[in-house]
């Protein structure tokens, strides 16, 4: 059975856990994990994620505050060229000593001011366990969460992108001014039948 802090995205909280008041400062580098976003948009399996914030002990648990860093890659929905932008997105979630004692105490009341800010925690999908012992928190789940949440569904590599031309695929960025000339088909019968009696009146 694997043990939690044997995974390269658990943190040791064991110095602040069960300690309401401590704080544990964080800023490292993990490995992106696999299923955030596919070929489109998306963080690569492996690449580099840097995690800077903190976990703040409370009485229930560890509060965890930050942001992560990613290189994201997409393919610009209007242009289809390849975006490696550097991203960052805040995160706030929760991990709970005991998510059992925790229902407990909001059934029967007790630990008002704290099951405040469990419950609400509970309500949002940004909660977490901690290793059996409350000794770990893994990231992994958190860090796949918050990076495919916050992925644009449709990436641009600029907002006034101008796209491809609808004819023949040429990237209206690096030629503005490019256009066919198409003739309207709904007219293409009268152009037809203008020709023909233009052909007879000559003929005469």
């Amino acid at each position: 059975m694997p043990r939690p802090e044997d995974s390269v995205w658990a943190v040791s909280v064991a110095q602040v856990a069960s300690r309401p008041g401590q704080s544990k400062p964080i800023d490292t580098v993990f490995p992106a994990p696999a299923g955030i976003g596919d070929s489109v948009v998306g963080v690569r399996e492996g690449a580099d994620i840097r995690v800077v914030g903190s976990f703040d002990s409370i009485v229930d648990g560890l509060v965890f505050t930050g942001r992560f860093e990613a290189p994201v890659t997409a393919e610009c929905t209007r242009c289809l060229k390849p975006i490696d932008p550097d991203w960052t997105v805040p995160v706030t979630a929760f991990f709970p000593y005991d998510s059992g004692a925790c229902r407990d105490d909001r059934r029967t009341g007790h630990g008002k001011d704290d099951v405040e800010i469990v419950a609400g925690e509970d309500e949002s999908e940004d909660v977490y366990p901690l290793s059996p012992d409350g000794a770990f928190a893994d990231m992994e789940s958190l860090l796949r969460d918050t990076l495919v949440e916050a992925l644009p569904l449709q990436p641009l590599c600029r907002e006034d992108c101008l796209g491809l031309c609808p004819q023949c695929g040429a990237d209206l960025n690096e030629d503005p001014d490019h256009h066919h000339d198409v003739t309207d088909i709904r007219f293409a019968a009268l152009e037809q039948l203008k020709a023909q009696l233009e052909a007879e009146q000559t003929g005469r």
